[in-house]
């Protein structure tokens, strides 16, 4: 497996990650034409897309997005992340992650963001009005069906807070961060 810039001119691996958008990840893109959008847009200089790649006429395994946001800091958003079914639990996930934080050091970053919905009601804080003390619940959340939180954790992520209902009623977005460089 190889760690890789998306490139425009590489068609055979956009359509590859488009469909696995519209595969893995249909609340989000469920239309083909959504979901190469969604990859096109992630391919001017000023952002990033990086693949996880195998074999001599490369498969694409995983894509990763990441967008420069607005803070002083040097904040990048990690958007979007996933990770073709047949090779999840294999460290493809865990590659594309840090082939991406390469890249923001590279370009000055400081701290990686990420937000990370809960449209399934996968964790404690899902199904309930979270309003009377975000924080609190979200510094005791419990993963209850698989939510991928747990998986950026053990990338050194850590919640930083979350946005009730930001998915509709009982469906937050978790909020994630990590510092990649030293002060």
């Amino acid at each position: 497996m190889k760690i890789t810039d998306l490139t425009p001119d590489n068609d055979r691996a956009i359509e590859q990650a488009a469909k696995l958008l519209v595969d893995l990840l249909p609340e989000g893109w469920p239309t083909m034409d959504e979901a190469l959008q969604e990859v096109r847009e992630a391919l001017p200089d000023d952002r990033i897309a990086r693949i996880a790649v195998e074999g001599e006429d490369p498969d694409v395994l995983g894509w990763i997005g990441g967008l420069k946001l607005g803070y002083p800091g040097d904040v990048w958003e990690l958007h979007p992340l996933v990770v073709r079914e047949d090779r999840q639990q294999q460290g493809v996930g865990r590659a594309l992650v840090a082939g991406l934080e390469e890249r923001v050091r590279e370009r000055g970053g400081k701290i990686v963001y990420l937000g990370t919905d809960d449209k399934r009601g996968q964790t404690s804080i899902a199904d309930i009005d979270i309003f009377q003390g975000p924080l609190q619940l979200a510094a005791n959340i419990e993963n209850l069906r698989g939510h991928p939180y747990e998986f950026y954790q053990k990338q050194g992520y850590v919640i930083v807070g979350v946005m009730p209902d930001g998915n509709g009623w009982g469906r937050p977005d978790i909020f994630m961060a990590k510092r990649i460089a030293q002060r």
